[in-house]
């Protein structure tokens, strides 16, 4: 009987220190993350490539800033890129694996070309009930109305931009086409602010916090605001074909982003009866993309674009947007959504 007894608390014995060492495996990267295969996260160097310095990129600057991407054992290099098409080029060509910037004709045609690039998940969209872009008229113009713009000129960034895609819709929306304006292509955005200024145009599609300071200033009234017109999903976060084959990398990036998107959300983004209420980290997260955009902390409060909590895109509308590239001829030849956006990343990161 002492002899079974001994051979039962061996067996507790080795089985106690079996049970110690699984705990110490999954306690390797701090928070205990794992890969697909059960092994201990890799330590992953990415390159993400920005166009711009706007507000849409918050769910990417608090990831930094809080350490979320550190807690996936990923280590995020941000480059600088002047356009979003220099964006687009970039992470098709695979010399980086990660870009965020606007949904523009630029990005469909690149991958109309024959490019490979995969849209991953949201990075700002227009949403109801969250003003962000706007159709903006000189202050003393007798234009009322989207009817009023008829024969009149609207001032675009270039052809294809987000800024001409809102108007040409919100143009259809209410019985124009294009054709009924004069497009003038000013190359940049505060192009197209000073033309709105001195009256070289008479309409444009401004976002925030330019609407506010078009208003404010003086020269310009609001006739309506995008997310009221139509739908419109206006960034992503893109994919390199190579990254987006690394799965294991691929979804501890979305979930270290949707962390910094929630985190975004819940802090400026809480609503209640229907308007804005500061959430509990309000000021820090102004504090932190006011770091990253080198602006003001006075103008990022004007310009808190949504952004989905779950990184979620409008797969709709993106293929809306191509439709109608298409149809205005802009895009070398239609392409289907199947092909270019991948969900599933997402999904097994949301899990």
């Amino acid at each position: 009987m002492k002899r079974n007894c001994l051979s039962v608390l061996a067996v507790i014995m080795v089985l106690a220190t079996v049970l110690v060492g699984c705990e110490k495996t999954e306690e390797v990267n701090g928070s205990g993350e794992k890969s697909a295969k059960g092994e201990p996260a890799k330590k992953e160097e990415i390159s993400l490539a920005l166009a711009t310095k706007y507000s849409s990129n918050s769910g990417l600057y608090i990831a930094l800033e809080k350490g979320f991407f550190n807690e996936e054992n990923l280590e995020v290099n941000i480059k600088s890129f002047e356009s979003s098409n220099a964006v687009n080029v970039a992470v098709a060509s695979g010399s980086v694996d990660i870009g965020g910037a606007g949904l523009t004709a630029d990005l469909y045609n690149v991958i109309a070309s024959g490019q490979k690039i995969v849209i991953a998940a949201d990075k700002g969209r227009e949403q109801k009930g969250y003003l962000f872009s706007a159709v903006v008229v000189n202050h003393d113009s007798p234009i009322q109305s989207i009817e009023d713009l008829k024969g009149k000129k609207a001032g675009v960034t270039t052809i294809g931009s987000t800024l001409h895609y809102n108007l040409g819709r919100i143009l259809e929306n209410h019985g124009m086409t294009t054709n009924d304006v004069q497009w003038v292509p000013m190359n940049s955005s505060r192009g197209v602010i000073e033309a709105l200024r001195s009256k070289n145009v008479d309409v444009a599609v401004l976002n925030e916090p330019n609407v506010t300071a078009a208003v404010k200033q003086g020269y310009g009234k609001v006739i309506a605001w995008v997310a009221d017109e139509i739908d419109f999903q206006s960034s992503g976060i893109f994919f390199s074909p190579k990254f987006a084959s690394n799965t294991d990398a691929a979804v501890r990036f979305l979930k270290a982003y949707v962390k910094g998107a929630r985190y975004y959300y819940d802090a400026v983004l809480t609503q209640k009866d229907g308007k804005p209420v500061k959430g509990q980290n309000y000021d820090e997260v102004v504090k932190i993309i006011a770091k990253y955009t080198d602006q003001p902390e006075e103008i990022i409060t004007e310009s808190l674009s949504f952004i989905d909590p779950d990184g979620k895109l409008n797969v709709a509308n993106i293929q809306a947007q191509i439709d109608w590239y298409a149809k205005e001829k802009l895009i070398a030849k239609k392409i289907e959504t199947a092909g270019i956006v991948n969900t599933e990343l997402l999904d097994q990161a949301l899990k």
